[in-house]
């Protein structure tokens, strides 16, 4: 005989999926957050454990395979770490085809990529002021770039988003200059109609067509009433629209040229600061000697100090540079996108987290395809706390209401200064994960992933913010 089901019994078996979901030790704060937004707990993950506890606090989803955005650059940035070593730097160099006679090299000048992740104008200036200082003056022949280095990306830049101008869709490249990134500068001219548009760095060749004019008004709209287009028929740009005056000084980036066109211009453009003389084109080419010295080589920052800037900063082709690196030295030049996946895998499966169901698609974060646990990320950070780099990975990281991407939140909080953490932000995907000194003083480590429609503003902060407090 079936007894009849009492109300309580019946309010505990609606309400118990709900709760499982959420798990039991999901604070009523954060459940809060999740119910006011009507967030889909199923695309929801959370880890929250102390650094030297042996058992989770919070546990939510712990093995669902989310999407990371660029908190996935935690895996890839201890790897290179870890199998490169902080004081791992890259090489670009230089040979001389041809004798040097007064002054003069009788041929070409070749440049052999690399993949320096930062040769930024400043250290590019440098390298063509050792040229300089070696006693040549004038090159009579072309730039030749060996880019042997990484295997030829046929990636385009527009493939993300469709916005192949912006510089977070810049492919790596063996010979990367400054990003391979120009420098708008638009300000108000005294006019009162006109807006004064200079480029930096300075590139030979590059011409700027300006028509943007002056608007009243208050600073806003949608990119400041400026379209940028790149020319077809020449290197260039063009800026038009109406500019608020009310916006001073506004500078934004953007790529406009290949990396060996950009290598090129800036080239003339820097070797002429340095009293140089150089008309010749550029071809690419393979140098026939791989193990003959150069005679001239730069060598860059170290990994230590560079992951600082990728992780902090959230820079995406610094990272996928670190990932072909580990592809090269690992299982040899030339680096492939799936060698670089497979010394990240590798390193994973060195430290006991189950990599099963991880996708990684970009080792950076830009992709809709990239797919990993709170429990695998858990399992990163714990290894980077092990880690004999453990001060490197973790300094790397975001310091809330102080710098990176987290400079302007938790400013004149109390949480100020006491989380390190990588974030990470796509349509439809919020994440965070990193180190968090408890109120106790205890380490804490936190993994909060969301995947749904407009996670990625208001709603994922939230929850985030949540959870870290």
């Amino acid at each position: 005989m079936h007894r009849p089901i009492s109300g309580l019994l019946l309010f505990v078996l609606i309400v118990w999926p709900a709760a499982v979901m959420a798990g039991p030790d999901v604070p009523g704060s954060v459940q809060r957050v999740i119910e006011a937004h009507g967030m889909d707990r199923a695309r929801i993950g959370i880890w929250v454990q102390p650094v030297g506890g042996a058992d989770p606090w919070i546990v939510h989803n712990a093995d669902t395979a989310l999407n990371p955005a660029s908190v996935i650059k935690l895996a890839t940035s201890l790897a290179a770490l870890e199998v490169l070593g902080p004081a791992y730097t890259w090489t670009t160099r230089v040979y001389l085809d041809g004798p040097v006679e007064a002054g003069i090299l009788k041929g070409d000048l070749w440049i052999r990529g690399g993949g320096d992740p930062f040769l930024v104008t400043e250290e590019f200036w440098k390298l063509l002021g050792a040229l300089r200082r070696s006693g040549i003056r004038r090159i009579e022949g072309d730039l030749v770039f060996d880019l042997g280095q990484f295997e030829p990306s046929t990636e385009a830049p527009s493939a993300f988003d469709g916005q192949p101008h912006r510089v977070y869709n810049q492919p790596p490249h063996p010979l990367l200059v400054n990003f391979n990134a120009l420098h708008v500068e638009v300000a108000p001219g005294p006019d009162g109609e006109s807006v004064r548009a200079s480029v930096d760095p300075p590139l030979a060749g590059l011409r700027v067509d300006n028509r943007l004019r002056q608007r009243r008004g208050s600073c806003g709209g949608y990119r400041l009433g400026i379209t940028y287009r790149v020319l077809e028929s020449e290197p260039g740009i063009a800026l038009a629209g109406e500019y608020p005056a009310a916006c001073g000084n506004h500078r934004f980036a953007r790529t406009a040229l290949k990396p060996e066109a950009y290598v090129h211009s800036l080239f003339r453009a820097l070797w002429a600061q340095w009293g140089g003389e150089f008309e010749g084109g550029w071809r690419i080419a393979t140098w026939p000697d791989p193990e003959q010295e150069p005679d001239l080589m730069h060598e860059s920052r170290p990994l230590g100090d560079l992951v600082r800037l990728s992780n902090k900063h959230s820079n995406n082709v610094m990272t996928r540079h670190f990932k072909l690196t580990l592809g090269a030295e690992v299982l040899g030049v030339p680096a492939t996108r799936e060698k670089g996946v497979n010394a990240i895998l590798d390193f994973l499966s060195a430290r006991d987290i189950d990599a099963r169901g991880l996708v990684l698609d970009n080792a950076a974060g830009l992709s809709r395809d990239n797919r990993v646990t709170a429990r695998q990320l858990a399992g990163v950070l714990r290894a980077g706390r092990e880690s004999r780099f453990m001060p490197e990975f973790v300094s790397s990281l975001a310091l809330a209401g102080m710098d990176g991407t987290l400079r302007t939140r938790f400013e004149d909080d109390p949480a100020a200064g006491r989380m390190h953490l990588k974030t990470g932000f796509l349509e439809g995907v919020s994440a965070v994960a990193g180190y968090v000194k408890a109120a106790s003083g205890e380490d804490v480590m936190v993994v909060v992933m969301a995947n749904g429609p407009g996670v990625q503003w208001g709603t994922g902060i939230e929850l985030q913010d949540a959870v870290l407090r």
